[in-house]
């Protein structure tokens, strides 16, 4: 496939650079004792925040009951815990792609463990954590509020982004990545987070096979698929803000990747926006935010939609979350299965690889709800051209 060089004109009012001025540092231990944020940060009052929003109904996905199951499950032979798992998340995937899922098997001290170091990562310095700084184009390192990459929306937050690889060849890329940008006084952070991406790997295959039931596709394809992931680990700060009417911790978008997998902490924060309002998913100690992204869209020919979501910050409290990507092998091209194409349903986007996608939402356009739409018809148009 091409790689991507510069697309049409009609990208680039989303993507809001700034590279003619000077990046804003954004330093919450001052920020978040300012009674005026910066203008950077102010969003249009057609995205600022709504005060009092509904919960969300979100279907509670109990994975403890059919776990054993599932590998000797067939679509012919489907165990009740197995039928009703996937007939929830067949309901929810097609009204708006969130569910939450217990009984996961991951362990609740690795959780905690995750959460402590996140703790312990973005109270450093800083210096300490620009040292780490994520590079113009690149998807992993620290992210003040991604200054250097936008002028004006500025989420009002703090992220920390790295990668992770299921490939056999690659068994340790967290724990690597810590020791090799930060020095090896980061490797006990590198060990918890190697091993909570794993776990959260393992989930999200598991995960995958309701997902191929719930579409009537052979239990074992997506699993297979996103067997040696390419995937995404990162972890959301967001500070108190005097003025949490006027910003957001993250703008309105949609997810690229394939599936969401996130563990809140005890302050809420997370909407989705559903039935034309936004609503909220409380955070659940016990449970993971699961959610479609828009890859996934695209591997289920669109039958499931990923959905527009972002995050709210408040004056009083810190908000931190776990967040881990699901994406395929960087270079596994992205295409339905048989089983969800027919003559009455055409195909609804292109091949693609994940590396070429992943490329166009970090050096050509900022992610919102048209996305997996405007990559398609840049895919289209140069293809075309060809």
């Amino acid at each position: 496939m091409a790689v991507i060089t510069s697309p049409g004109e009609e990208y680039k009012p989303n993507l809001d650079l700034g590279n003619h001025h000077t990046p804003l540092i954004f330093n919450p231990s001052v920020l978040n004792l300012q009674y005026n944020i910066p203008i950077q940060f102010i969003w249009p009052d057609e995205d600022k925040p709504s005060i009092d929003v509904p919960e969300l109904d979100v279907p509670l996905i109990d994975l403890g009951n059919f776990l054993s199951d599932i590998d000797s499950t067939s679509s012919s032979s489907l165990s009740s815990s197995v039928l009703e798992a996937t007939s929830l998340i067949s309901t929810a995937c097609n009204k708006h792609g969130f569910f939450l899922v217990v009984n996961h098997g991951v362990s609740e001290a690795l959780i905690s463990d995750a959460h402590d170091y996140m703790s312990r990562f973005f109270d450093l310095p800083l210096p300490e954590k620009q040292r780490v700084l994520r590079k113009p184009g690149e998807s992993c390192g620290y992210a003040s509020s991604f200054t250097s990459r936008f002028y004006t929306k500025l989420p009002w937050k703090e992220t920390f982004s790295f990668p992770f690889s299921d490939s056999k060849n690659r068994s340790k890329t967290v724990q690597d990545y810590f020791c090799d940008t930060l020095g090896h006084g980061f490797e006990p952070f590198g060990k918890v987070y190697q091993e909570y991406c794993e776990a959260m790997s393992s989930l999200s295959l598991k995960v995958m096979e309701l997902l191929g039931l719930s579409l009537g596709v052979r239990p074992d394809y997506f699993r297979d698929f996103f067997e040696e992931n390419d995937s995404i680990m990162r972890l959301n700060y967001y500070p108190p803000c005097q003025k949490p009417d006027l910003t957001l911790g993250t703008g309105p978008h949609c997810d690229p990747t394939s599936l969401t997998i996130l563990h809140q902490d005890h302050v809420n924060g997370l909407q989705v926006f559903v039935e034309n309002q936004w609503q909220s998913i409380p955070p659940n100690p016990k449970a993971f935010v699961v959610n479609i992204g828009d890859t996934f869209m695209a591997l289920s020919n669109k039958r499931y939609k990923s959905c527009l979501h972002r995050a709210v910050v408040n004056s009083e409290s810190e908000r931190k979350s776990l967040a881990f990507f699901l994406c395929p092998k960087k270079d596994r091209v992205v295409k339905p299965p048989r089983e969800l194409l027919d003559s009455i349903t055409p195909r609804r986007y292109p091949d693609f690889t994940w590396s070429v996608f992943l490329e166009f939402t970090q050096k050509h356009y900022r992610a919102d709800m048209n996305t997996l739409q405007a990559f398609s018809d840049w895919l289209t148009t140069n293809a075309s051209k060809t």
